[in-house]
């Protein structure tokens, strides 16, 4: 007697759950964007004492206090304002986006692959 084996591969399509890497996109996406403004409303000046600036910086100073000092600011005289590009607050973004991409990589739902065998004799 002959015993033939096939062998197949199927992958399970059973839609996996992403709710983790929505939750995490959201919360960095809107980290990226708060640091985002904090770069262009320095970089043009904006009024340190407009109340919603004033609370931008505030907010976002907890994460880019962690790289000031690496790189010097650069400043920019206008006429009627002040501007600074500020480095840490690039590098803040950059780091933040890094994480962000490592966590979604972690948590990305795996896809299960089940090997079925068939056997067949003569």
């Amino acid at each position: 007697m002959e015993e033939m084996v096939k062998q197949t591969e199927l992958r399970d399509t059973k839609q996996a759950s992403n709710f983790m890497q929505r939750i995490i996109g959201i919360v960095f996406g809107i980290v990226q964007i708060t640091l985002l403004f904090r770069l262009v409303f320095k970089w043009l000046g904006a009024n340190p004492q407009n109340g919603f600036v004033q609370s931008l910086y505030a907010v976002t100073q907890l994460i880019v206090g962690f790289f000031e000092g690496i790189f010097s600011r650069v400043v920019t005289n206008g006429e009627e304002t002040t501007g600074y590009f500020e480095p840490a607050t690039l590098i803040a973004l950059v780091v933040v986006s890094v994480i962000s991409w490592a966590l979604l990589a972690l948590v990305e739902p795996r896809v299960r692959n089940l090997v079925q065998k068939t056997r067949y004799t003569n």
